[in-house]
């Protein structure tokens, strides 16, 4: 199935030219010796170009004649042109200005959106088939209106010469569109098109020579996706443009490069869940930085894979690369497009993330078998002493110093280290003072904040202020984590205890999580003591998480005694329920909503999931949470 990207079918045209022109016979051969004055050469450009022309006109003008024209025409154009945002100056007239398109002002729903795309569309079809199917969906449409008028936008700059890296923006003409010939077997759909008189285009009218090369080039047609509609022209053409922005939300929010190479038998399943994602990220149900994160893999397994493909094109042209460069570039792809595969799984995303954190090993004791106190101050000096007390101006000097058993002690200041993602060792970082004075703040350029796979780790008396990174303020991956009269200042995701990890926190403050404030995946442990959580889920979203959730398969264990939670969006504690059917074990009690009677309310089944978890709930104050004190959450509205 050919791509929908207009780079794709462009890329292609281009190759093929190169090729052909590279086989062209060459007529004359200059002798190196020969050299012609510079009056001479141009003369002798001039009559090239009058014979050029002549030939052109003359039936019996050769392919490799007019490819030889196209080209210098190019390339005399990219001469004059200049970058983005620059005036174009003296190198040509304006044409006329273009009128503006049909933009629709309908809001698609997530039904609307899964009833035209699963049944309509594809139906019971395969992913080869989909192309095909669009094409049908397009030409019932296009039935109805015989011409229409169009802006027809072309990526100029791979037309120009692929070679230069100067960046040109698309570039837009108003053309005149024939609904018919249309052949819906084409891939992509292609459409005859002329240009409308008068030339009305957003740059220079210089450019009308070469777009009429192009259409020449192309056999007069142009991709059907690839034209804007006019406004003003009436219902019939309202629904091309309508139809067309459904083709393009598919090829850019649905289609994955991987589907028809990897079909599978249910692909209207596949599209349905990534329209019930997309649904969510518009929604809220999934956090804004996992939402950023998910759109900047998905934009670059693009990018990676149309520089695969155009890295594989070019192995029968060029010398042959090393075994190791291009399994590189392969496995590369590879797994950009299994992360994007896990993401937008619903039922692995409501078990959780299972990729590591961090790949750091633990560094051992020290040879001495001592414990060193490293003690981290912004300002000030002192005499270094005590070989037990060591002295650092950055956190980062002192991460990187220490043993298991060792302390960090930060005076008042703010802090920054990239070491704090990657906590292996059993060390204790402790502000000393005041512990609104001692903030670390985590870095936005990278994903982490803070991360521990070590069996005992803790942070005490700190101020953590997330900057708009996509992970967990705090991770727990494994060991356990212990967090204790700690401000956490949530920008993004709350804690995150993982699969096997254990988090202990005390005397803390959780706010702003745009998630739950803490929250535990399936088979971890948690205990909270005396902790204040609020203004959780503060992401407007019909999923909201609250401020404690729970994803109960296999069980989590909670053990909660003196919290205030308060002021969050969904539920004050959520029990978030996978809908994944799996056998009862042995011994096991029946959930209510697998017994005979099929009548249990919601709250029996709540009752029932809170009597089965590992929980104790004691002296908890909650109020004041949006949706209540404690609820059940389905997997499918469940975060990544």
């Amino acid at each position: 199935m050919a791509t929908c990207a207009p780079s794709d079918d462009i890329m292609e045209k281009g190759e093929k030219e190169k090729v052909e022109t590279a086989e062209d016979p060459v007529e004359t051969e200059e002798d190196p010796a020969e050299e012609l004055s510079e009056e001479e050469e141009g003369e002798e450009e001039e009559e090239e170009d009058e014979g050029e022309d002549d030939m052109e006109s003359s039936p019996d003008a050769s392919p490799q004649i007019v490819r030889k024209k196209i080209h210098s025409l190019r390339t005399k154009l990219f001469a004059t042109l200049k970058p983005v945002g620059e005036d174009m100056g003296d190198s040509g007239k304006s044409a006329k200005a273009l009128p503006p398109v049909f933009t629709s002002n309908k809001t698609y729903s997530y039904n609307d959106q899964a009833s035209l795309f699963c049944d309509q569309v594809i139906g019971r079809g395969s992913a080869e088939e989909v192309d095909e199917a669009l094409n049908l969906y397009i030409k019932e449409e296009l039935d109805c209106t015989p011409s229409w008028t169009a802006v027809w936008k072309v990526a100029l700059e791979l037309l120009l010469d692929g070679s230069h890296s100067t960046v040109l923006p698309p570039v837009a003409v108003l053309v005149e569109v024939c609904s018919s010939p249309c052949e819906v077997k084409c891939v992509p759909l292609r459409l005859p098109v002329s240009l409308a008189e008068p030339f009305s285009c957003d740059m220079s009218d210089q450019f009308r020579g070469l777009v009429e090369e192009v259409l020449l080039e192309n056999h007069g047609t142009v991709r059907v996706l690839d034209l804007y509609p006019v406004q003003g022209q009436g219902a019939d053409v309202q629904r091309i443009a309508e139809a067309l922005e459904q083709a393009r939300f598919f090829y850019e929010y649905l289609w994955r490069g991987w589907d028809d190479v990897a079909p599978c038998e249910d692909y209207a399943g596949v599209i349905d869940r990534r329209l019930q994602m997309f649904y969510d990220i518009q929604d809220g149900i999934i956090p804004a930085p996992i939402s950023q994160h998910y759109r900047e893999t998905l934009k670059e397994y693009n990018s990676k894979r149309e520089e695969f493909m155009r890295y594989q094109a070019g192995l029968c042209r060029e010398a042959p690369p090393t075994e190791r460069e291009y399994w590189r570039k392969f496995y590369k792809v590879k797994m950009l497009c299994d992360l994007l595969k896990f993401w937008e799984d619903p039922k692995l995303r409501v078990l959780g993330p299972s990729y590591p954190r961090i790949y750091k090993r633990r560094r051992g004791p020290r040879t001495s078998g001592r414990l060193v106190t490293h003690i981290v101050a912004q300002t000030g000096t002192v005499d270094k002493v005590d070989p037990l007390i060591q002295h650092h101006d950055s956190l980062s000097d002192a991460l990187d110093a220490c043993f298991p058993g060792d302390s960090v002690l930060l005076l008042p200041g703010e802090y920054q280290a990239l070491g704090l993602a990657a906590l292996t060792d059993d060390i204790a970082i402790r502000g000393v003072g005041e512990r609104e004075a001692v903030v670390l703040l985590s870095d936005p350029s990278h994903h982490g904040f803070v991360a521990s796979r070590a069996s005992q780790a803790l942070l005490s008396n700190l101020t953590l202020v997330q900057r708009e990174t996509t992970d967990g303020i705090v991770v727990a991956e494994a060991g356990r984590t212990t967090l204790d009269g700690c401000v956490l200042k949530c920008d993004g995701i709350g804690v995150l205890v993982l699969t096997g990890a254990t988090l202990v926190m005390k005397d803390c403050q959780i706010s702003g999580a745009k998630g739950p404030g803490v929250e535990l995946f399936p088979g971890s442990a948690a205990e909270l003591y005396g902790n204040e959580i609020h203004h959780c889920s503060s992401q407007e979203a019909k999923g909201s998480q609250g401020a404690v959730s729970l994803k109960v398969l296999p069980k989590p264990r909670l053990r909660m005694s003196g919290n205030r939670i308060h002021d969050n969006k969904g539920y004050g504690v959520t029990v978030v329920v996978p809908d994944i059917s799996l056998p009862v074990a042995e011994g096991e009690e029946e959930s209510p909503a697998t017994t005979a009677g099929g009548d249990r309310s919601e709250e029996d089944k709540l009752v029932w999931d809170l009597q089965q978890l590992s929980l104790e709930l004691n002296g908890n104050t909650l109020h004041d949470n949006r949706l209540g004190d404690c609820g059940l959450l389905h997997g499918a509205g469940s975060s990544a």
